[in-house]
Parts: structure tokens; sequence; C-alpha cells
């Protein structure tokens, strides 16, 4: 268990090794049918959180392989673990307590708690901590379900996204080119000071215009859509990615641009 904390393939793996593991042509195709059996409840999730459909479904099947791993670890256990452990042990002895203040409240019975081997629970595998603030109860149950119930899965994943500050109707970002003489220009521009690594290896937002004069292109060449909103840039690997605010959203779910931007693509891939 202490051993998969410090090898977690979001940040061990480059991008392109990772979206080869996680973005198969099997995970593909599973998103667009689960997007398709679950479209009336998706509707209304998106309706109401504001949330696109195809980025809940992409989400869902990053975390949990589309509802097929809930975890299996009894979770208190696996928490104490991992709290006594120096590397991370305040984060994680939080997070025990919050795990017995959802038995406490009867949200599970004790011997049902089971996730993974940090603790996340459920198919959208929240930590307690994020249960508590973030768990919904869409389907009016009385409880938030979030180890069987699909509409609760999926409201739980709009609402966290949603007050981690995606905005409806924008995109997340898009790939992009950078022309030859720009790139030791781009190379060289400020990064974020403030979040988590993924954050501080991304460029300070600027306009969307100023990228297109710094020789940002479409990945087919074509000049960038002439629009008033802010964009950071991350290079990963040989690829390039303009990131607007939706993105940062993305990041609050797992904060590894391996991850985040596998959700992205994905959500991009269903139709």
């Amino acid at each position: 268990m202490l051993e998969r904390d410090r090898t977690q393939a979001e940040f061990t793996l480059d991008l392109e090794a990772y979206l080869k593991r996680r973005l198969t042509k099997a995970t593909v195709r599973t998103a667009q049918q689960m997007h398709t059996r679950h479209r009336a409840v998706l509707s209304k999730i998106e309706k109401q959180y504001g949330v696109p459909s195809r980025v809940l479904v992409s989400v869902w099947g990053l975390e949990s392989n589309f509802g097929k791993f809930a975890g299996v670890r009894p979770t208190i256990p696996a928490l104490v673990t991992l709290a006594y452990d120096p590397r991370r042990g305040e984060m994680f002895r939080k997070e025990l307590f919050d795990a017995l203040e959802i038995v406490q409240r009867g949200d599970i019975e004790l011997e049902k708690l089971k996730g993974s081997w940090a603790g996340a629970l459920g198919q959208p595998q929240f930590m307690p901590s994020s249960y508590l603030k973030w768990a919904q109860d869409f389907d009016g149950d009385g409880r938030k379900d979030i180890w069987g119930s699909q509409g609760d899965v999926f409201a739980s994943i709009a609402y966290f996204l949603q007050q981690h500050g995606w905005r409806e109707g924008a995109r997340w970002g898009r790939e992009v080119a950078i022309v030859a003489a720009s790139r030791t220009e781009v190379d060289e521009l400020p990064r974020r000071q403030a979040g988590c690594r993924a954050f501080k290896a991304m460029t300070d937002p600027r306009p969307l215009n100023e990228w297109r004069t710094r020789g940002l292109r479409t990945t087919l060449g074509q000049p960038l859509p002439a629009a008033d909103i802010n964009a950071s840039l991350v290079m990963a690997g040989r690829r390039s990615f303009l990131l607007y605010e939706n993105y940062d959203a993305l990041l609050g779910y797992n904060c590894a641009h391996t991850y985040a931007l596998s959700v992205a693509l994905l959500s991009d891939l269903i139709r």
C-alpha cells in the first residue's frame, strides 16, 4: 500500500505512455456506449449542474472503469496504515476521521465501507473529505450512494466540478501547435507560482489573441479562434495544450496533467 502511494502512474508515466495505457480503443468504445446507455439521467444532471455529460462519463470511466471498480479494501484499515506513514500522514489522518464520520452519520455500514488502497470511495473515487463536501443524493432516496446509485454517482462528480469552477458552455481547452520560430520564446514564458505541481507547470494565463500573435495554431495549422478568454499553456512531451478555466476544475479532481488531459481528451472522443 505504501509502495503504491509512491509509484502512482499519474506521476511516474509521461503523457504518451499514460494515454496509451488509459485511452485504449476499448475504453473509448465503452465510454460511447455508457454515454448512450445513461443518456436520460446524464441529460438531467447536465442541465442541473452545467457540466457536460461527456465529461462526467470520462471521469467516471477513468476513476472506476465505468462502475466496475468501486474498491475492495476496507477503508478504515487502509487509512490507518497511510496515516502513520510520515510522507503524507497528516493528510491521511484527517481522511481517517472523515471516514469515521461517514459511518457515524449512517451513510454506509462499517463493513461495507470499502474503497481503493488510498481510501478513495465509490465509483467517483472520492476521498472521505470529498464525500462529506460534495456527494449528492440525486435520486432522492435519502442516501448519498456513490457506490450503487448511478444518479448519485454522476451528480456527485458534476457537483464537484461545478464547485471547483466549471463554467457552463465553455471548453476545457485544446491541443495546439507552436511554430518553430516561437518555440524558445514560448518556453521562457513565466509559469504560475501557486498551486500543486501541475499548476506550476502551466504558464500564467494570457488572452487567446496574445497566443495567436505568439505563433500558436490549431493542430490543423489554422489560426486560433478569436475569443475573449484567457488560457494557459502546458507542454507535455511532444504535445502542447492551451488550457482554459474549466481545465482547472479537472485538476481539482486529480492534480496531474496526465490524468486531467486523459479525461479531457476522452470527453472529446465521445459523440
